[in-house]
């Protein structure tokens, strides 16, 4: 596997080994001894998700306050525009973002630490997104920040088109008034 760093360094693009050929393609999308011997983490996963959306959706930013999730996500079809936002005050990169188009043909995956807020863009007409995570979904402790804030200011490539986004994702908070990771 390849591991790509981006401008968050606790934030990696992981390329895995694509065999393929007429008849198709085959990778190992995840394995512990692989992983960790390419980024260095020992991490435990505990939940895989999967969800579906059209062209347009934006989901996010999510994230949990307690019990804070990492997340190894990946796009099986279609793509999407996948950012993390660094939430951790005693990091030299909070209040930043990064962002990396994943997709069904890529086969990129991003790793997303704890203490992030997660959130995507699909692109194509609808994408699958799968995703890992090392902590269990705790809806009490579920915090969303607003796809637009104009403080973490994320540039989306929107195209001038108006995203679709849950009615609970619209009540997103602006970062100013966003709990963040005292801890991590």
């Amino acid at each position: 596997m390849n591991i790509i760093p981006t401008a968050i360094p606790d934030v990696l693009i992981i390329e895995p080994r694509v065999f393929g050929d007429a008849r198709g393609f085959f990778f190992e999308s995840f394995n512990q001894q692989a992983f960790q011997a390419a980024t260095g983490l020992n991490v435990q996963f505990v939940q895989d998700n999967h969800s579906r959306s059209a062209k347009g959706v934006l989901r996010g930013l999510h994230y949990q306050i307690e019990q804070p999730q990492g997340k190894l996500v990946r796009v099986v079809r279609g793509a999407v525009f996948d950012v993390a936002v660094d939430l951790r005050p005693s990091s030299a990169t909070f209040g930043q973002w990064v962002g990396v188009e994943l997709t069904e043909h890529n086969h990129r995956q991003m790793w997303v630490p704890a203490g992030f807020a997660h959130g995507f863009l699909t692109l194509s007409d609808s994408a699958d997104f799968l995703y890992k995570t090392t902590d269990y979904y705790a809806p009490a402790f579920e915090r969303c920040i607003a796809w637009n804030d104009p403080t973490v200011a994320v540039d989306w490539p929107l195209s001038g088109a108006t995203p679709l986004v849950s009615a609970k994702d619209q009540q997103g908070l602006a970062w100013q008034d966003a709990a963040v990771f005292s801890q991590l």
